[in-house]
């Protein structure tokens, strides 16, 4: 079958400035907004969105911080193998302020239900948002929407979507992979 590459290049260069345009017109100077990634993909989205925000917006200050869900998920205790958490990386305050979390896919909606529970032990926000590269509808276990989507992709069970990031696969490029078992 197929594997169709959904994003790549330049389309994902101007994917990822046409969200920083959303994110200020919401969040103007982001002096009362943070944003998180969600380990362990989530990360190098909220990097490049932190990257990109602070090049548009000079000498404004950007608080981006990586949150790990390992323990939070409603499915770590079923693995047949041990879960080894990844590194939480928040050193700012997000009491009262609007946190913007991100990810690389929403799927499920159970990754996004395990950071807000998480997110939690961090204070309570004035709000949350959620930013996703790739939104596969259609698909969820859980009620939840993203208020920021690079693409939305229509996909079966079956499928999956494949994120590559420069920083740890040598190219940007979102792939649907429809051979998957």
């Amino acid at each position: 079958m197929l594997n169709p590459t959904l994003l790549d290049g330049q389309k994902f260069q101007i994917t990822i400035q046409r969200l920083c345009r959303q994110l200020i017109e919401n969040h103007n100077d982001f002096s009362n907004s943070v944003i998180i990634g969600i380990q362990p993909r989530g990360i190098y989205l909220a990097k490049r969105i932190a990257e990109e925000l602070r090049k548009i917006l000079p000498g404004k200050t950007i608080l981006q911080g990586d949150l790990d869900i390992t323990f939070y998920r409603d499915d770590f205790r079923r693995r047949e193998t041990p879960l080894v958490p990844n590194q939480t990386r928040i050193d700012f305050i997000v009491e009262g302020k609007k946190v913007i979390l991100m990810d690389d896919v929403l799927w499920t909606g159970r990754t996004i239900r395990a950071t807000m529970d998480a997110m939690m032990a961090f204070g309570r926000p004035e709000k949350m948002e959620l930013l996703v590269l790739v939104d596969r509808r259609y698909s969820r276990h859980i009620p939840v929407t993203a208020d920021y989507v690079g693409i939305p992709v229509d996909s079966i069970a079956s499928q999956k979507v494949v994120v590559s990031w420069k920083e740890t696969d040598g190219e940007d490029k979102v792939v649907l992979l429809s051979d998957v078992k």
